[in-house]
This record gives C-alpha cells, sequence and structure tokens, in this order.
C-alpha cells in the first residue's frame, strides 16, 4: 500500500484523503496541540479585531487592578489591560520564532549543502564546529547572547 500511495498513478485526491485520515486517528494531544497553534495564529493574526483595549492603552488609573469583568486579567503595573496585551504580544512570538526557524533553515541548509559538496577537510570543519555548538547546553548559549548583544528584539533580527 506504501507504494501505491507514493506512486504517481495514485490519484492526488486519495493521498490528500489518507493525510485527513492520519489527522483523524491521531492521538488527542495532536489535535490539542493543534487547536493550540490555530487559536494563537488567529489571536496574532487578529489582534486589532479581538482585543478589548489597544495594546498600549492605559485603561485604569489604578496599577496592578484585579480581575474583573472590564480587565479578564487585571492589568499591569502601568494599568494597561493584560489580556490585550498578551494577544498582541502573540504577533511578537510568532514572528520571531518563524524568522528564526527561516534563519536557521537557511544557516543549516547552506552549511550541509556547503560540506556536501566540498567534502574532505571543509565537511571535517563544517562538522566539528556544528558539534562544539551542540555541545553547548541552549540556555547557557541563549544566556552568553543576551549578555553580549543585550536584551532587545533589536538585537534579535540584527
Amino acid at each position: 500500500m506504501a507504494d501505491a500511495i507514493e506512486s504517481p498513478a495514485y490519484p492526488a485526491k486519495l493521498r490528500r484523503r489518507g493525510g485527513w485520515k492520519a489527522l483523524i486517528r491521531a492521538p488527542v494531544t495532536v489535535k490539542l496541540s493543534l487547536l493550540v497553534v490555530a487559536v494563537y495564529i488567529f489571536a496574532a493574526l487578529f489582534a486589532p479585531w479581538i482585543a478589548p483595549y489597544g495594546e498600549t492603552q492605559l485603561v485604569s488609573p489604578d496599577p496592578f487592578s484585579p480581575w474583573s469583568s472590564d480587565f479578564i486579567l487585571g492589568t499591569d503595573q502601568l494599568g494597561r489591560d493584560v489580556l490585550s496585551r498578551l494577544i498582541f504580544g502573540a504577533r511578537n512570538s510568532i514572528g520571531i520564532a518563524l524568522l528564526t526557524t527561516l534563519v536557521a533553515f537557511a544557516v543549516g541548509g547552506t552549511l550541509g549543502v556547503a560540506a556536501a559538496l566540498f567534502r574532505g577537510w571543509a565537511d571535517q570543519l563544517i562538522g566539528r564546529v556544528v558539534d562544539i555548538f551542540m555541545a553547548i547546553p541552549q540556555l547557557i548559549f541563549a544566556l552568553l547572547l543576551l549578555s553580549i548583544f543585550g536584551a532587545s528584539i533589536k538585537n534579535l533580527i540584527v
């Protein structure tokens, strides 16, 4: 059956149906994860229309107001609605995650192709550099980069 699915003679309509069947048979955790990601992307795309207040709008004269019918998650130290800030924050989170994934794919793909093409000492050098980066714990490496470049979104982009 696996040979029939990969065969070009196998109709595309049936191949797509197989994907939906696999999703239907997937564990509940997979379905829940997809739902969370879909809600997060929806919130990022439609933040100005679904957030109760603006991202930087001061809505309460009292800092740290508790939750109420007006402020479902309360307010922060400046009197801004926390729920609105979380909804607008989805844009930054998804944008940074997408950008870093694309950069990692581009750098990793380029280095992988270079190692495969040049072989010999270039392959060994690229392999050893990658081994060094993989040996450093990710959190320590992130803290090292933050201490060198500073903790701002501008430094993440540039």
